[in-house]
Order: structure tokens, then sequence, then C-alpha cells
């Protein structure tokens, strides 16, 4: 491509007066980006994920991520296909509008996948099903309303949605022979962990590529979302592509999360 690129661990003055200098990823803690862009006008910046910085001039910005009905969907979607009866469920915090958009793309997840979703049986629950938590609940009892639609509602596929989801209450979970879906992994991984569906940092500096070499910064880019974490024990090569072109039909906009 003709460019050269270098990992730094720290950025200096003397560095952006470097005239082959085009463009400068930052990573976290904030390095100085707004005073670097500003002394260096010539350089496109793009800050990943570095909180109080807005896009303008040369500076671009990669928003943190704010999808929460995408994942939700694909994860009604996933986890209707992996359990018996589509028994599955969420939890999600109490008074939460973001939340209550993500509960209904989870129900459209399901449905999209199975339709009615007639189980053989019937059953006095109606999956999927849901249960909020109260704002005011100690954290240490969230565990307690998942046992409610592990145990009194024979729920065996959960997705947490993300403001709730500690490392405890998953890890917590992980052991009660549930499937599970999130947005991101404990550092020890759950039992039933399905797989992670978070931004794709690498695909959207992809994305925003051809525009910073082009010298046209002052752009907010919103990463995709992808699969991570996979396990192929639970989600084989067969099911793992039919749940990647859901996702890719999603973020095409041919799926519609309120309305599929």
């Amino acid at each position: 491509s003709g460019f050269r690129f270098q990992v730094r661990n720290a950025l200096t003055q003397p560095d952006l007066a470097d005239p082959t200098l085009k463009v400068v990823i930052a990573l976290p803690p904030d390095p100085g980006v707004a005073m670097f862009a500003s002394a260096a006008p010539s350089v496109q910046f793009l800050a990943v994920n570095i909180p109080n910085l807005t896009a303008g001039g040369n500076v671009s910005v990669l928003a943190p991520d704010n999808q929460v009905e995408l994942p939700a969907f694909l994860a009604g979607y996933t986890l209707a296909m992996l359990t018996y009866e589509y028994h599955i469920g969420m939890l999600y915090p109490e008074g939460d509008d973001s939340a209550v958009r993500a509960v209904n793309a989870f129900n459209n997840g399901m449905r999209y996948y199975c339709g009615l979703c007639r189980g053989i049986y019937i059953d006095p629950v109606e999956y999927p099903t849901f249960l909020s938590i109260p704002t005011t609940e100690d954290v240490s009892l969230h565990g307690g309303y998942a046992n409610v639609l592990i145990n009194d509602r024979d729920v065996d596929g959960i997705y947490i949605y993300p403001t709730i989801a500690t490392d405890d209450l998953l890890t917590y979970v992980g052991t009660q022979g549930v499937y599970l879906i999130g947005t991101r992994m404990p550092p020890t991984r759950p039992g039933g962990w399905v797989m992670t569906v978070s931004p794709d940092t690498i695909k959207a500096i992809q994305i925003a590529w051809p525009q910073l070499i082009a010298g046209q910064g002052g752009q907010a880019v919103q990463s995709p979302l992808g699969l991570a974490d996979v396990d192929p024990g639970i989600l084989p090569d067969g099911k793992l592509e039919e749940v990647q072109f859901i996702l890719n039909e999603l973020l095409a906009g041919r799926i519609l999360t309120s309305n599929p």
C-alpha cells in the first residue's frame, strides 16, 4: 500500500514533525489527542474509545458502543435456535428505556427464528420470558433474579442486559447449566457461554481508513458488531454460519430489530 506502520507507547511533539506522518490512531488512555491535533493540522487523528472527545477538524472518533437492540435481537434468535421449546429469557434493569427497547428486540429475534414459536406441550410460561431488576436492588442479590428465570420459569438460555451483566452475575449464571450470550465475556469463561456480540474495532478502523488517508477528518465512526468467543461445541459451523448471516443482514439494514 506504500504506507509504513509503527506502534508507539507514547507520542511526542517531535514525532508530529515527521513529514511522512499521515494518520495517528490513538488508544486509551488519552495521550493528548486534542493538543496534538491542534499542533499538527495536516495529520489525521482517530481516537478509539477515548471519552470526552468530539469529532471535528482533523480529529475523528470511534464512538463508544451504544447499540443495545442488535445484540439483543441476535441473542434472542440464537438462543431460540439452541434451546428446547424456545425456553429463553432476559434480565434487564427496571425503568431503563434503552433496556426496554432491547427487550422488544430480544423478543423479535426469537420470533424471527421460529414465528409463533409453538411448542409441543402446553406451557404455563410464555417465552421469551423477562424479569426486570429494580435499580435499588443490591447487586449481590441479582443472582436470585436469574434463579427465578432458571428454576421457576424453566429457562435454558439467558441474555442479561449489558449494564447489569457483571462478572460475578455472569459467572454465577454460568454454573446453573444454561446457555449465555453477552456483549462482554468475563476474564474466566462462564459455563454455557455461547458467544460474545461486541464491537469490531478493527473493522471500524478499516471503514474509516480511506477517509483518513484522504485527509478527511471529523468522522464519528460507529463500530460494526462482530462475533467473538464462540464455543464450537455449542454453536458448530453450520449454526454459526446461520447466525453470522443474520448479523450481516442486521448490519445491512435488511432485518429491523423493531419490526423484522
